[in-house]
This record gives structure tokens, sequence and C-alpha cells, in this order.
């Protein structure tokens, strides 16, 4: 069943990644109960996530379960099984950390998306530093940034900065409270090319006071994709997206330029966006615009376009 629904799915998204020249896509998504699986291509590996909350498999039984999951993965795929990477919960008592590694192949290692690099790590992260979710997204953001001052925030390993970038952007700048993960962007920045400091900023900074520090009409561009919740020692106050997003919004709103635009977007399944609170000319909500092939009737998360009157 896991087979035949694998093969399927593989004949059909690997015909349209070709076409769109795209190396890296969901190949699976939770599609059979009784293999709660997420399986994304990247390039020559497999990343391979396990949800199953309860069931009645003894350890032994479990190993097993996911053992012959993934041989069969490897096989319909063509994908050797030292190129496939775990991502598992911890069972119990002393296994060794959350994440499990198959394989000893390098932690770090680059993929092409939309002719641009970017270094991915499907071992030592919570995720693997690019949001494959977001291709659509990023792709606007470049079509629209030529010539324009673009403000990433909660920036991550800044692939829509890439992307901005890439697009002829004047200036981008990027930020986020992780040092880890902005010299990550930093690396995604020189990989294409990109290293210009006088028109490429990296910022450590807590996104929620550092918006009440930046310019009124400063920005072209703003990207402007929040954890659903953080409590990071590092900042003043925790961030809970539902509570937060009118305030976040406004700032940004302010900080555009006339004619500006920025997007938004979340991860939080109940999330509602309070519209009457929010200061724009135009909101226009682009989540299934911005939904790839490879996510369609699987997509939890919302996207909008917030546009500021010319």
């Amino acid at each position: 069943m896991f087979r035949n629904r694998l093969t399927k799915q593989l004949r059909h998204l690997s015909k349209l990644a070709r076409r769109q020249q795209i190396s890296c896509y969901r190949l699976y998504d939770r599609d059979l109960p009784e293999f709660p699986l997420i399986i994304d291509v990247y390039e020559d590996k497999l990343y391979v996530a396990e949800y199953r909350a309860h069931h009645s498999l003894s350890e032994e039984e479990y190993e097993e379960w996911l053992e012959q999951s993934l041989l069969i993965a490897g096989t319909v795929t063509g994908v050797e099984q030292e190129k496939i990477f775990v991502k598992q919960r911890q069972r119990k008592a002393g296994r060794l950390g959350q994440y499990q590694k198959t394989g000893d192949v390098k932690t770090f290692f680059d993929v092409m998306e939309g002719g641009l690099k970017f270094r991915v790590n499907l071992t030592d992260y919570l995720d693997t530093g690019l949001f494959l979710d977001h291709r659509v997204t990023r792709e606007m953001v470049r079509k629209e940034s030529a010539d324009k001052n673009v403000l990433n925030l909660f920036c991550y390993t800044a692939s829509f900065s890439v992307y901005a970038a890439a697009g002829g952007a004047s200036k981008v700048t990027s930020v986020d409270l992780s040092n880890t993960y902005l010299n990550w962007s930093r690396e995604n920045f020189l990989l294409n090319g990109f290293n210009d400091p006088t028109r490429y900023e990296f910022v450590p900074a807590d996104v929620l006071q550092y918006l009440d520090e930046l310019k009124i009409s400063s920005y072209d561009i703003i990207v402007l994709d929040p954890p659903t919740f953080s409590n990071s020692k590092k900042m003043i106050d925790f961030l809970d997206v539902q509570r937060d997003h009118v305030d976040m919004i406004n700032k940004c709103m302010q900080i555009l330029k006339p004619g500006g635009v920025l997007y938004f977007s979340t991860n939080y399944r109940k999330f509602h966006l309070e519209t009457e609170l929010i200061n724009a000319s135009v909101i226009k909500d682009i989540t299934k615009q911005t939904t790839p092939f490879d996510f369609e009737g699987k997509l939890l998360r919302y996207c909008y376009r917030i546009s500021k009157n010319s």
C-alpha cells in the first residue's frame, strides 16, 4: 500500500518538478494513516519526519516498521539508505537526542532552487534551512525587488533575502535573533555571489524591539514570517503571533514607503487575521496563490500580501 502510493506520487510530482526545474520538493505527506510520515526530496537525498503520536507497537515492532518504511522509500526513489535522513521523536529513555541521523553523509550541503544555491542541513536543527512551501512566495518577492529596499524580518536562513538580491534589490536587510541563522544567511549570500556589505546587511535583533527603531517610510518591501510562539531568553517579551500580529503589521505599514508591500505569513493553524484593526489599503489572502504543486491540499499556513497607499 505504501509502496504503491509512493510510486504514484513520485511519478506525478517528479514530472512537475522537472518541468519547473525544481530539485527539492515534498514527495509524501501522511497520505496513508498507517504511514504517518512526511518525505521531502532534497536532490539526491531524502528527509523523512515521522508524526505518529500514539501507536500500539512495541519499541522493537516500531523500529522494524520504520526500517521497512525507509527501505521502501529508498527502493521507490532510488535513494541509497545512507542518504536518507530521519527526524524522529524521542521514544524512550536512553535514546540519544530527538533527531536521528541515518548514514554518514556530511552535515551541510548545497541545493538549487530557482537558479539559486542554498545551504541545507538535514540532521542538526529543527528545520532544514529551506522552507519548501514558500517557493512560490520567494519568486514573487524576486520579481518585485528590482531597485527596491527590502527588509526580511525573522529571516531564518534568509532565503527570501537571497531571492530579493537576485531580483536586483538596491538593499536587503535580514533580521533575526539567532547568530547561528544569521551566519547561515551570510553563507547563502556568498554562495550566490552577493558579497557587497553596503547592500546586504545582517542584523541580530529582537524584531519586536527592532520595529520601534526603524524610520517611517524607509522600505519598499517587507517580509514578515514570524514563529507562532517564541520566548527566547534574548527577548524582552515573548511573541504570540495571534496576539501580536496586528501590532507588528501596523508597525510594518508605517515603515513601508507609499506604495510599499508587506508579505505576511504564519503557520499557526487557528490563526485569524484581524483585518478591521490593520491600517492598510489592500489586504489580499494569497495562500492559495502561493501554494506549490507539492503542497496542494496539505499546506498548513496562511500568506497575505498587504499594501500601503501610494
